[in-house]
């Protein structure tokens, strides 16, 4: 509970409020009101857009980055687990701070400063000072790596990202990187996605289409890919329209789409893709892009 009261972070739960009670013993029992969030399910992110996969990962950079220079000094979460951290309002929260310290370890040469992990280890350097260099702040990033990297970065990513992201897994898995060079790295992924300069250069797509401006078809199940932000249908981030043509022209059962208003926490606006036309329905808000070699074209 003292920690949660100094630490002020948007990845650290927050503590509504706290009772004592010690009424029938004469240690006094503490009972903290933590912030509610759900737990998380590996599982269900799996199968989450990589870009959202992203943004969680993205998080616990920014809170291990926060967490390696606290008010407090370097604190290290001494039992790094998954079901350490809550999700609320789809952001990553750590929630269990039972197990953290801000002991720095005391060491006379560099094979007092070992990391060991099941299936690697690591020699740090032993500063002058006496202190294992950056311990604390590596042992962090190294459970990120192994508990969420490994399985939430790499999948499903854009193309032009891969071998970024394989830099980050292979300098986190290596401790070659240590929180701010982490934290670059994933700005710089950040930045080329947001601003669209990830998509490669290819041939138009969008002139095979004919545009409808205000205009969507009407809601009906269609054909589902994976990973959707919906489980009835086909539901994608883009960039823009002509990122979806591409998108559409590689899914042999697409035929047209909608693109949204609905935005990405990236700003990316979602699109719909569908197999079949149904009756078209105005709408300010949508785009609809149908193939010109489309089977069937139903009227206005």
């Amino acid at each position: 509970m003292a920690l949660l009261q100094r630490l002020d972070h948007p990845g650290v739960v927050k503590l509504n409020g706290q009772c004592y009670d010690n009424s029938f013993d004469p240690e006094i029992r503490v009972i903290a009101m933590l912030e509610l969030g759900s737990p998380l399910e590996m599982i269900q992110l799996l199968q989450a857009p990589w870009e959202e996969r992203f943004k969680i990962c993205l998080s616990l950079v920014k809170l291990l980055f926060y967490l390696a220079h606290s008010p407090l000094g370097s604190i290290v979460l001494l039992d790094f687990q998954p079901r350490q951290f809550v999700m609320v309002d789809g952001n990553l929260k750590v929630t269990d701070m039972d197990d953290a310290s801000t002991e720095e370890l005391s060491c006379k040469e560099d094979n007092d400063c070992t990391l060991d992990f099941p299936a690697k280890s690591f020699i740090l350097k032993c500063t002058a000072a006496g202190k294992c260099d950056g311990l604390n702040e590596k042992k962090n990033l190294f459970n990120a790596y192994r508990y969420f990297f490994t399985y939430l970065l790499p999948h499903t990513a854009p193309s032009a990202l891969r071998p970024l992201l394989g830099d980050i897994l292979n300098a986190t898995g290596n401790l070659r990187y240590g929180i701010n060079e982490t934290l670059g790295a994933f700005e710089k992924v950040l930045h080329l996605y947001k601003s669209g300069l990830y998509l490669q250069k290819r041939l138009p797509h969008l002139k095979e289409y004919i545009t409808l401006k205000g205009f969507r078809t009407m809601e009906m199940q269609n054909y589902k890919c994976w990973p959707s932000y919906s489980h009835l249908g086909c539901l994608l981030s883009i960039y823009n329209a002509e990122e979806a043509a591409a998108i559409c022209n590689s899914q042999p059962q697409c035929q047209s789409f909608i693109v949204t208003q609905q935005r990405t926490w990236t700003g990316h606006p979602l699109a719909s893709f569908r197999s079949s036309l149904t009756d078209f329905i105005p709408d300010i808000n949508a785009v609809l892009c149908i193939k010109r070699s489309a089977p069937t074209r139903e009227r206005l």
